[in-house]
């Protein structure tokens, strides 16, 4: 009898302790196909079909901070310009990873880590550039992106380009 009053007390402390929290991570969601449908047409240069996608007060900071985020149609702009400049973009596929969480106040976020991948249409030079991308929804809408990368190298084979050294 005491084994069973031991065990029901050991049962009862041990699944006390462990309240059932609702999963507040995940590898698969609508919210993450709305991510990968951004990058695909991104690649695409379907612009129409990119911007439906996100809300149209929708801000997006790219390698900035908040007081500089911008909205879909100026960060399009310079999407264009990537296909301006370079030739074969491409997401390598190996390295793509997506999580969407939910937040503490219940705020809905996709993460995306990648690898951007180009070729400078001017010298035909290949880069390979590591990438965040995070994403806000709201009602299945992006309301806020935030997207992170190093374009250092870029910047300055760009640089090169315009001012050319002499022999």
């Amino acid at each position: 009898m005491k084994k069973i009053i031991y065990f029901f007390f050991a049962f009862m402390l041990f699944s006390s302790c462990s309240p059932n929290k609702p999963d507040r991570y995940f590898s698969a969601s609508p919210e993450i196909e709305v991510t990968k449908l951004t990058l695909k047409h991104y690649l695409d240069r379907n612009w129409d079909a990119m911007k439906a996608l996100y809300a149209d007060t929708a801000k997006v900071m790219n390698n900035v901070t908040d007081a500089k985020g911008v909205t879909i149609d100026v960060a399009m702009l310079d999407y264009k310009q990537d296909h301006e400049l370079f030739t074969a973009i491409s997401f390598i596929a190996d390295e793509d990873f997506f999580e969407m969480t939910i937040t503490d106040k219940n705020e809905t976020w996709v993460n995306y880590w990648g690898v951007w991948k180009g070729t400078l249409k001017a010298t035909g030079e290949e880069f390979e550039i590591p990438e965040h991308i995070t994403q806000r929804f709201v009602d299945q809408k992006i309301v806020r992106e935030h997207g992170y990368w190093n374009n250092s190298a870029i910047a300055l084979a760009l640089s090169k380009l315009e001012s050319p050294t002499t022999p």
